[in-house]
């Protein structure tokens, strides 16, 4: 995983001001870089694809939509979280600005049979518009996600965003492993319905893992993962999502 220092800096730009197009060279970078993604799932097909915002129904000042689809198999809400978030840590390596869109839709809802999960929305911001303290950041307490040992780990990945900042993950770390669920409970959820959050909770899900991850590697940790199944007839308040047994 690369881009650890851009945890501290990103920000989600719910409205562009005084934004800019990406440059034709923004925009060639970029699709390189999405060609060099890792995804959780390989077996899993996706599509990640630039449009301009004015092919979107987005109206937040952004100038191009990065639309993701997916086949609707196993967890590939959590798969595109995991590819979506390594996008938007290089965004803002770039000084562009990004916004996970939820509400987001393209005018093509299906591509190369693949149907449309979510967006991030993009454009070329001020270096000084990024995120300079994430500490004052409204997060959950550590005490409240995170039992065990944080390694040094759990106070950096605890920022990782989140849809209406539901913040659904909880860690255990025991016996030399970190044991991730997705807390199963509707919690915040502003005017979003139930079903929806749970939609978006399993994307976020993917997004925490990404950021996990990226700072296990930053801390010298190796680590074997298990991923586990997200299933939707699980009626439990914490969904067992993944297991990392770590060295040092």
């Amino acid at each position: 995983m690369k881009h650890y220092d851009e945890i501290f800096r990103r920000r989600s730009f719910h409205i562009f001001r005084d934004a800019e197009p990406l440059t034709d060279g923004d925009i060639e970078k970029l699709e390189a870089f999405i060609k060099t993604v890792t995804p959780l799932y390989p077996d899993i097909k996706t599509e990640t694809v630039i449009v301009p915002e004015n092919e979107t129904n987005c109206r937040r000042g952004g100038d191009r939509c990065i639309l993701f689809y997916s086949e609707a198999k196993g967890d590939y809400l959590r798969n595109i979280g995991y590819i979506g978030e390594q996008i938007d840590l290089y965004l803002t390596s770039q000084n562009i600005g990004a916004l996970w869109y939820g509400v987001g839709r393209p005018k093509e809802k299906t591509r190369n049979g693949l149907g449309f999960v979510i967006m991030i929305v993009a454009a070329r911001v001020a270096e000084g518009a990024f995120r300079k303290d994430m500490f004052k950041a409204k997060r959950k307490p550590l005490c409240d996600i995170w039992s065990g040992e944080t390694l040094g780990v759990g106070e950096i990945a605890r920022f990782s965003p989140s849809a209406v900042n539901s913040q659904p993950w909880a860690v255990e770390n025991a016996e030399g492993k970190l044991k991730v669920y997705r807390n199963n409970r509707p919690g915040v959820r502003g005017l979003l319905p139930v079903p929806l959050v749970s939609y978006f909770n399993r994307i976020d899900m993917g997004i925490f893992l990404c950021i996990l991850e990226t700072c296990l590697e930053r801390e010298g940790y190796s680590f074997a993962r298990e991923l586990l199944s997200d299933t939707e007839d699980f009626k439990g308040e914490f969904v067992p999502a993944a297991v990392y047994a770590y060295s040092r």
